[in-house]
């Protein structure tokens, strides 16, 4: 368990099929808890509003995954957490594991960003991911990699744990799903601490849309490659002189249905 005084926010869109159950749990593993909304049109909205105990912030039209992390992060600053540990809402991501990930921010040794990973390691009950988004998701692995020095087994996982203090040094201006593009890029330009940590793979929603043309899975892919460039090129003078720090991987117990 860790010390840290500690946020658990879930960036939200038009999910009120999940939100009731996903926040159930959340609340189990989390005494505070901020939803954004970002501008959903399906009831979520009003069921947050009916909720007491519970920090809400709503976005009046839909800006993207991106502006609802920059959201959650501004509220951890103001309010003065020393950490933020972020969650989807889809029910992909396992809530027991929150007080887990802040706690390895600490320990073994103090690290700014512990990143989930699906790709580290088999639970027991874990789900095939769908095709296009894994070959995605290796591609842009291998990406950072080659660019960037940095060894990432999962680029996309939305379950991460945050500092605080570090999220000063972040300017996250991608509002659509290519934001890890570009978070990454300043984690490394920015010689922020990294850790992956093993997370559970669960996809109770293959289908699930992207938006418009991002369906498509080359476009979605031309995207991403896009933002990265134009961020490598925007922080180049950094890049020159730094290289990842990155910490070994966590360890849980081999097979272990958290």
């Amino acid at each position: 368990m860790s010390d840290l005084k500690t946020l658990t926010a879930l960036p939200v869109y038009n999910e009120a099929k999940h939100l009731l159950n996903v926040l159930s749990e959340v609340r189990k593993y989390s005494q505070d808890v901020l939803v954004v909304d970002d501008g959903s049109s399906d009831g979520t909205a009003e069921l947050l509003d009916a909720q007491a105990d519970l920090f809400v912030i709503h976005h009046p039209k839909n800006r993207g995954y991106g502006a609802g992390l920059r959201s959650a992060f501004e509220f951890a600053q103001q309010h003065e957490y020393d950490a933020i540990v972020t969650i989807d809402c889809d029910g992909q991501h396992q809530p027991c594991l929150i007080p887990e990930l802040a706690a390895s921010l600490e320990s073994p040794e103090p690290v700014d960003i512990v990143s989930g990973s699906r790709y580290l390691q088999s639970f027991a009950g874990d789900t095939p991911p769908p095709e296009a988004r894994k070959a995605i998701n290796m591609q842009i692995n291998q990406l950072m990699e080659r660019e960037l020095g940095l060894k990432l087994t999962d680029s996309f996982c939305g379950f991460k744990a945050y500092r605080v203090s570090s999220l000063s040094r972040l300017d996250v201006t991608e509002y659509g799903y290519a934001m890890p593009m570009q978070f990454w890029v300043q984690v490394v330009a920015q010689k922020l601490r990294i850790r992956e940590y093993p997370v559970p793979l669960i996809y109770l929603e293959e289908e699930r849309s992207f938006g418009g043309s991002l369906d498509d899975s080359e476009k979605r892919l031309t995207y991403y490659l896009d933002v990265f460039a134009e961020e490598k090129s925007r922080w180049k003078d950094q890049l020159a002189h730094t290289k990842p720090i990155q910490s070994p991987a966590a360890e849980v117990p081999s097979g272990s249905s958290v």
